[in-house]
């Protein structure tokens, strides 16, 4: 601010209005900072639960991941057993083929 003489009349009112007009003025920025201030705080704990989620998301897919690694080796398993029971059918239908055709044959 500028150091002006007061004289006279006019000189004196004009400091009290040059007051309020600043602190009318402070009295605006504290309120922009306050809400600056909280609009930051928003956005930290909107970040916060963002972060939250990403990590719970990163568990899911972790644990997802390990419970498809255990179905694919469950379904080897499953699909080697099948082969094995196929190839015992396929031979125990053999042999029976063979008896069948031994007592269909005359001696």
């Amino acid at each position: 601010m500028k150091d002006r003489p007061v004289s006279g009349s006019l000189g004196a009112e004009s400091i009290p209005a040059e007051i309020g007009a600043a602190t009318r003025r402070l009295a605006a920025a504290l309120e922009a900072l306050e809400s600056a201030a909280e609009r930051r705080a928003e956005a930290d704990r909107d970040e916060d639960e963002l972060a939250s989620r990403i990590q719970a998301l990163g568990a899911d897919r972790s644990r997802l991941a390990d419970e498809l690694d255990g179905s694919l080796v469950r379904s080897r398993r499953l699909e080697r057993a099948n082969r094995e029971i196929a190839q015992r059918l396929d031979a125990a239908i053999g042999s029976i083929r063979a008896v069948l055709d031994a007592e269909e044959e005359p001696s």
